[in-house]
Order: C-alpha cells, then structure tokens, then sequence
C-alpha cells in the first residue's frame, strides 16, 4: 500500500513539474504573440548572425571567423574572442530537426530558445531545492523560478542571449555539485565538471560557479566538516573541469593564469593539504602531529604567499581586471573606466528593483536562510553563502540580479514548504476530550478560551487561517508577475509600445523602419558609423559594416567615435574620412519623448573620448556655467557646436516652430538655423526616433564642402 501511494505522489509530481514547465514556457511567449519572431534587445542580434554563419559554413570555419564587416577598419577574430555555447547548441537543434525532417528555420530555433530553456531551469531548481528540503519545496522553487520577474527578464521569447542557456546550466551545475558532496562520488563530481565545462562555453559568468564552489569548500573547512565526501567531489569538480574549460578558444589558460581563477586553485591545494593531514593524523601520534601541522602551514603560508606575489609581479598571473575592481568600488568604474560604467545593466540596483524582479520572495528567502540555518547541513552551508554573496552582487550591478534570482527562489521554497508543512500534514483528527466537570458557568467558558490547551478547533481555525495567507501571498505573486512580464519584458528594445489616450497600444517600429531603409538604400559595402549600442543591430538587421559595435574589445576605437560625435564639424570631418565613413546614425528622442537617445548617452561619449584625449575634450565644457547639463539656449558653446547637437536638433525648430520642446529634456530648443556643412540629411524615422546623414565627400580636388562652397562664394563676388 505504502509503495503504490508514494507511486501515485511521484506521478502527481512528474505532472505538476511538467504544468510548471509548460507554464514557464507559455509566460514567455506573449511577445511572440503580440509581435513577430523578432530578435530582441542588442547582443541577440550578434548571436544570431553568428548563428546563422556557423550554419551556414560549420564549426571549424565558425572558430576561425575573422569578420571585417566590424571593426572597421580593424576587423575582428570573432570565433575566438566569444563563448560559442549559444551558437553550438542553436546548430545542434538545427541539425536535429533536419535529420528528423523538420525543416525548421534557424531564427524559429534562436526565438524559441530562451524559452524551451526556462522549462529546463525550472526542472534544474526542483532538483536543487528538493536536495535541500524536499520534493514539496522543489515543487515551489520551480514554480517560483518559472514566472519570477527577475529570470523571465532574460528567458522571453527572442532573448537569444547567454543567458538563455547560462542560468540553467547554473543550476544544474550547483544541482550536481551538491549531490556530489553528499554522495562523495566521482561520477557526480565529473557531471559537475562536465556541465560546468559546458557553461564555460555558454557564458562569461562561469567566473561565479569558479569562485562560488571554492567558497563552499572553504567555508566547510572553517567550520571543522571536512570530510573525504568533499575531497573526492573537489578533487574531481576541479582537475577535470579545469583541463576541459581550457579547450574553449577565449578562455585558453586563464584558468592558471588569471587572478579570478586563483582562488579555486588554492582551495585545490588546501583540500590536497588537508586529506594529507588526516592522513598523517591517523600513522603518528598527536604530539607529533601537532608539530607537523604548525610547521607545514607556517611553510606553505610563506611560500605560497610569496609564489603568488612574484609570479603576479613577473605577469605570469594576470592582475585584477576593472570588472573586478567595479564589483567592490562602485565608483571606479566610473573614474576609470567609464565604457564600463555606460552601460544600464552594470548601474548599482536600485531597491524598488528587487521587489519588482522578486516580489514576496525578498522577505521570504531570509526566513528559507533561517530555517536552513537552524538545521545547517553541508548543502545547506551552499545556500547561505550562496544567498549572501547574490545579494551583495546584485546590489552592486543591476544585471546580477538575474544570478540572485535562482537562490531566493530555492530560499523562499523552504520558507514555504517549512511553514506550511505542519499544517497540512499535521493529524486532523479530533482529539479525545475528558468529561466537562461540573461547576459554574464562569469556569468553563474560562477553560474554553484557554487558548493553550488542545482544541481541535482552534487547530482546525490556525491551520485554515495559515494556508489561506500563505495561499493569498502566491497568488498575489502570480498577478505581479504577470503584470510585470506584460508591462516590462514582453516588449523588444526595437519595437516600443505606447498606449493612447484611449487606452489602445500603438507601436513605434522607427529601428526596423531605419534598418530596413539602410538595407535597401545604401551600398553593401558602406560603412556606418554610430554609438556602439547599435552597432550589434546594424550589423544583424541592416547588414552593414560598423566601425564599433557591443563587443566593446578596443576603448580607443570607441574613443574616436565619441570624439567625432563630441567635436566640431571641422574636427569631426577629418576623422570621418580617415574611417571611411559613409553615413552615421542618430538616435533622437526628443520628439517623442524616448529616454534611451544619444543626447542622454552623450556625456559617456564625451567622457570616454576625454580618457584618450584629456587636453581636446574635457567634460566641463558640455555644462553651463552654473553646472547643468542643457540643451536649450543656455547650453555651453561646445555642446551646441557638437556633431551629435547638430545632427539631433537639426530641422526640430523647423517643425515645431517656436514651441520647439524637447519633450524627453523639457527644454526649449532656441529657434536658430543649423547648418550642416559636411553632412548630408538622408533619412529620419516617422517619429525622428532614427535619423541617418551621409558623409559628404571631397570634390576631385580634395576640398571639403565648406571649401569647395567658399570658393564657389568666391566666384562669384568676382563676376
């Protein structure tokens, strides 16, 4: 009876499991509905191009791509300076689906990944939190994982980043360390490695599975529970995890030589020290051992202190990167790297954030933590430090939330699962009630209110009352995260919705509109400057060549750019013709009121330009006098003297007259002509979202427009 009953929970598991995969799926979809199979955001639009080329010429050409139409006139080695684990797996499925005569096409797989990847996630966090409680809270931990904000953000439907893979290969990595470490087994510690060398290949975040499970270990050993459990899942996770992630291209020996790496290789060597010890403890006696023991560390201390020091020193171990300095000094990023500090996602988080991306599980997982704690086995330690080191790094870049995400839905789990559980399967049954006695009626409605004694109706009342809070709480967790995956994540960075007055949405489709005009109009071979935030975007649906683009590799070439959009058209022109540039792309909101335009990126341009050429551009110059940043009449000479002024501003008072207002800025734009001398307006979008200019060109004599114009003004003052 006991074996067919716990068959008939399994099944009922299995079932909701899969309702809970399928459910994450269908959350993700709404943007394929309410719009077409569009790529989102900017670096999906790389992979999918790069996609396509590995398709298209296989693997070994995919690794050796050098690809001049970026970069311009550098180029770029793109198979190796990226993580092909994202391409590889799109071009598996691919060839899977031909080879069962599903002629799928290659942008249906690249749309629908992030998606058919989140079913996984969610089955990767029941795995983990069942490890960690129990198959109720694995239950809750997938459905909290599979509609939770803060993970459907990078999983919806043409999402086609690292990410789409990463965060499952996350879990299921941890998933299988933890079983390694209860087990103590090889197999488990090879899976380990096994997945991990697959996330290596998928995701630069790799770094975090690195140093997290080394800080379990260590964590381990401080508190006196180092055992041969951990000593063969360490030993194995490491070895062959490490030889395996040298064979991606980009990473190479940074595993050895890196100073992110050096902290998994010292935990290594610690495990290998302490297995020794225990060895030893158990062939001499304890005296002995104990003069051994302060020995050994005192030697190991000093030369493995000094081996690091010089071989950092000789540069046989790379030093600290910026990334690393940015996650511990918020501001240095800014100061010293500000191509860094541009970007949205790597801003410190903001706290309505969490609460938006989490919801309930912000006050949940602390009291999961709690729970866990008061037990605190060794895979519960995991969850802890895990937690603790998520929720400083998400507060210190936004991006990382999607890396915090995961725990506190495994922590929440608990929470729930442990309060809950006592409730619903506690006796139901009334207890036996022993004969009234005899009195007045004062005693016994005194001994009916006396709350601490066994009533079988207040049990009944407590556990009702219990289930339906908690039940209120999940499902006001559904609502909000609906709302929010409706409102915030389903619509794609290059198709805006709007609502009407009367409610109705209307959508501003003026990137694709632009895109598809560049396609169409320009050369195949033109080359198009712009912001490195588009450049992924018009490599992928304009198929242009773009002198910077996302991958960010060379600060100096993302200087020029800056320095000719923060310049005059007389220093501006020069660097123009020297690049080879045909058009250069503007992106304008001040008609519409979009707040991702260039005019709002443009003191970043001004300040990386600076970090290359401090004495030609300086940042104070682009304020008023006072310190504001304006572009009304009040905006400082170099400001309005700018290329990328210029080309923003260019005809709006024309327009709109004298209620020119830059309704982003809620600034008056001065009603004076602009003139462009070496520029050329070719194309602006239908809400002057996008505008494209083309670069004017020297005449057969080589002079510029300006001159070519004076001289003709010249002319005729003589006739």
């Amino acid at each position: 009876m006991e074996k067919e009953t716990k068959r008939v929970f399994d099944v009922f598991r299995a079932v909701i499991l899969l309702v809970v995969g399928m459910t994450a799926i269908a959350a993700r979809l709404f943007s394929v509905v309410r719009f077409e199979s569009i790529i989102h955001e900017f670096d999906p639009w790389f992979n999918f191009r790069a996609t396509k080329y590995l398709v298209a010429n296989g693997y070994y050409k995919f690794l050796n791509w050098f690809d001049d139409r970026t970069w311009y006139p550098l180029g770029r080695v793109t198979g190796g300076t990226l993580y092909p684990g994202l391409m590889v797996t799109s071009g598996l499925l691919h060839t899977i689906f031909r080879w069962l005569s599903f002629p799928v096409d290659i942008r249906n797989i690249c749309v629908m990944l992030a998606p058919g990847f989140s079913a996984l996630t969610a089955i990767a966090t029941y795995l983990l939190a069942s490890e960690m409680k129990n198959s109720t809270a694995g239950l809750y931990a997938a459905a909290f994982m599979g509609i939770a904000p803060g993970y459907i953000s990078r999983s919806v439907a043409g999402s086609y980043d690292n990410e789409a893979i990463a965060i499952f290969l996350l879990m299921f990595t941890f998933y299988l360390w933890i079983k390694s470490v209860k087990v103590g087994s090889v197999f488990y510690g090879t899976m380990t490695a096994l997945f991990y060398f697959y996330m290596v290949a998928a995701w630069g975040g790799y770094a975090f599975i690195t140093n997290m499970i080394p800080l379990h270990v260590f964590v381990l050993c401080l508190m006196g529970r180092f055992s041969h459990r951990i000593y063969i899942a360490y030993s194995s996770w490491y070895a062959l995890g490490t030889l395996a992630s040298m064979q991606i291209p980009f990473v190479g020996f940074l595993p050895i030589r890196s100073s992110e790496h050096m902290a998994a290789l010292g935990v290594f060597g610690l495990v290998q020290l302490l297995a020794f010890g225990m060895y030893m403890r158990s062939m001499i006696s304890s005296t002995n051992f104990r003069y051994l023991l302060f020995a050994t560390v005192g030697v190991i201390l000093i030369v493995g202190f000094a081996g690091i020091v010089l071989l950092t020193i000789s540069g046989v171990i790379a030093p600290w990167g910026g990334r690393f300095y940015s996650f511990w000094d918020t501001n240095y990023a800014r100061i010293h790297i500000p191509i860094i500090a541009s970007v949205a996602e790597h801003q410190p988080t903001a706290w309505p954030m969490f609460f938006f991306d989490t919801h309930m599980l912000v006050w949940l997982a602390p009291a999961g933590m709690f729970f866990l704690f008061s037990e605190l086995r060794d895979e519960h330690v995991f969850v802890i430090v895990y937690a603790v080191l998520g929720s400083y790094f998400a507060g210190v870049m936004v991006r990382l939330m999607l890396t915090l995400t995961p725990i506190l839905c495994v922590a929440g789990a608990v929470a729930v699962t442990t309060v809950l559980e006592p409730y619903l399967n506690g006796d139901m049954t009334e207890p036996a009630r022993a004969p009234e006695p005899k009195g007045s009626f004062y005693k016994r409605f005194s001994r009916i209110l006396d709350l601490s004694a066994p009533r079988y109706i207040y049990q009944k009342g407590i556990r009702l009352l219990t289930s339906m809070v908690i039940g209120y709480m999940l499902l006001h967790f559904v609502f909000h995260c609906t709302w929010v995956t409706q409102n915030a994540y389903s619509s794609p960075s290059v198709v805006l919705a709007s609502a009407r007055p009367d409610g109705s949405t209307f959508l501003i489709d003026d990137y694709r509109e632009a895109y598809y005009w560049l396609r169409q109009n320009t050369d195949y071979n033109a080359k198009v400057m712009s912001w490195w935030d588009y450049g992924y975007q018009i490599g992928g649906m304009a198929d242009r060549t773009t002198l910077v683009d996302n991958n960010t590799w060379n600060n100096t070439h993302i200087a020029t750019v800056g320095k000719a959009m923060s310049s005059s058209e007389e220093v501006a022109y020069p660097i123009l013709l020297q690049h080879d540039v045909d058009y250069i792309l503007v992106v304008f909101g001040g008609l519409i009121g979009y707040s991702g335009d260039d005019i709002n990126k443009f003191l970043w341009m001004v300040r990386i330009s600076s970090g290359i050429w401090p004495d030609e551009i300086q940042e104070k110059n682009y304020f008023t006098p006072r310190g504001e940043y304006k572009v009304d009449a009040e905006a400082s000479p170099a400001m309005r003297n700018s290329l990328m002024y210029k080309m923003s501003y260019y005809r709006f008072a024309d327009l709109l007259g004298r209620n020119a207002i830059d309704r982003q800025r809620q600034q008056l734009i001065p009603n004076t002509p602009i003139v462009l001398d070496t520029l050329e307006e070719v194309f602006t979008s239908e809400n002057w979202m996008i505008r494209i200019y083309q670069v004017k060109k020297p005449d057969v004599f080589g002079r510029t427009p300006k001159e070519a114009r004076q001289w003709k003004s010249g002319i005729k003052r003589t006739a």
